[in-house]
Order: structure tokens, then C-alpha cells, then sequence
């Protein structure tokens, strides 16, 4: 087996979610989801007006944000997701909204 400090069975993602998704609330909506997933990380919104997140955690728990992520809340109007697998980064902890 391998010794990675617990970080084998983790798995991270880097996600670029466009549409309407900023100023609805998503960014909010996914740090909650993903505290509540577990998952560390962050989110933030981007100049060109998509919305961008890091998530990392237990592999299952990474597939349920990557499913909210398509739908964001309510008042969001997902048009794409992008998602692409990342090394996990074990310095993160907690997961923030970033400005």
C-alpha cells in the first residue's frame, strides 16, 4: 500500500461553471454544499463573469459537489461546467469563498 498521509483516497477538481452565476447566491450555495459534502477547498468568481472552484475530498463526496455544481442554486442559470481532476493539495483546510 501506499502512505500518502490519507491523501490516496482523495480526489480533487477544479471546476469553471458559465452562465448566470454571479450575484445569485452560487458561490455561497457551494461552499455550504461542499462544507456539508465534508470537501476543502475554495470558490470564487471570475472577471469574465464564470464562477471557478477548487474541491477536494472523499471521492464519492467530490462526485455529489460536481452534480450540485451543475445546478447551483435557484435563482442560478448553469449553462456549462467544466470539470478537470487536479492533484489533491494538502495544505488546503476548510472550504472559502474567495473575492
Amino acid at each position: 500500500m501506499c502512505d500518502h498521509g490519507g491523501m490516496a483516497d482523495q480526489k480533487a477538481i477544479l471546476a469553471t461553471i458559465t452562465g448566470r452565476v454571479q450575484g445569485v447566491g452560487y458561490r455561497y450555495t457551494a461552499a455550504h454544499t461542499a462544507r456539508r459534502l465534508g470537501l476543502v477547498g475554495w470558490v470564487r468568481n471570475m472577471p469574465d463573469g464564470s464562477v471557478e472552484t477548487r474541491a477536494q475530498g472523499d471521492e464519492r463526496m467530490v462526485e455529489q459537489f460536481a452534480a450540485f455544481l451543475e445546478q447551483g442554486p435557484r435563482s442560478a442559470r448553469v449553462r456549462s461546467v467544466d470539470v478537470h481532476p487536479v492533484e489533491p493539495d494538502p495544505t488546503l483546510t476548510g472550504f472559502v469563498v474567495r473575492s
